[in-house]
């Protein structure tokens, strides 16, 4: 699995503000009640929202740099009494306890690259799961004609202002696809220009495997979930090959 370490410093600025699956996941929330897992949590981006409501909720992550950050924004919040932070890798899940929800927002498991880890995780996850517990599983959708389209371009995303330094950070991306095993490969590169015109350079690259919708259905069976639902938006539309996102509701049938 990638490193996510060497992006923890920028990944609030470019994606923090990021927050169209929200109210998506506070409605299952909702609907499961507590204790919450979440998956892959980052920097605390879609956790922090359910603790100020209230859950108790646990985030697991590899990156002990992502964690970090995690936990210096739940201590400001004042919630270190609703949230629990763990490093563990997901295809070997090991937490005390069952959970009502589990969720994995913005595409993570995707970086999981072969079958046999995305069997492993899923196998975990759902062993962590109260009988009749969901799985939230949030995905891309693939889209043929811009896999085609990666073929190594420098993409510029997006200029933005460290608040710690002033420094001016500019995001670039270049994509490339394996079309054979399904795998896209993503350099992030981050200019960061100081006050005097200095310029250092961040290099960030990372893997995702995309999946098709037949695929997911048979990963989520072949590891003991029963698929309750596929939306293809964050406002619960109806899957379709036209859809941007792939969400999957599973749920642990024991």
């Amino acid at each position: 699995m990638d490193n996510f370490d060497l992006y923890a410093r920028f990944y609030d600025l470019d994606f923090g503000d990021r927050d169209d699956d929200l109210l998506l996941i506070q409605e299952f929330a909702a609907r499961c009640g507590p204790p919450i897992l979440e998956l892959a949590c980052g920097t605390g981006r879609a956790l922090l929202p359910l603790a100020r409501a209230g859950y108790q909720v646990t985030g697991v992550d590899l990156s002990a740099a992502m964690l970090e950050i995690a936990r210096h924004k739940v201590a400001a919040a004042g919630l270190a009494d609703r949230v629990t932070l763990v490093q563990q890798d997901m295809r070997q899940l090991a937490l005390e306890g069952r959970f009502s929800l589990a969720f994995i927002t913005f595409n993570s498991f995707a970086h999981l690259l072969t079958t046999d880890d995305q069997l492993a995780a899923l196998t975990r996850i759902r062993a962590h799961l109260h009988p009749g517990g969901l799985l939230l599983l949030d995905l891309f959708n693939p889209d043929l004609v811009l896999l085609l389209e990666a073929r190594g371009q420098v993409v510029l995303d997006r200029v933005m202002t460290d608040p710690d330094t002033g420094h001016r950070l500019i995001r670039f991306h270049t994509q490339t696809v394996d079309l054979g095993r399904q795998i896209l490969h993503v350099t992030f590169i981050v200019d960061e220009v100081d006050g005097q015109g200095g310029v250092r350079r961040t290099l960030f690259p990372f893997s995702m495997r995309y999946l098709f919708r037949g695929e997911l259905e048979l990963l989520l069976r072949h590891a003991g979930f029963e698929l309750e639902a596929l939306y293809g938006s964050y406002d619960l539309e109806e899957f379709s090959g036209e859809s941007e996102r792939m969400i999957a509701v599973a749920r642990q049938p024991g």
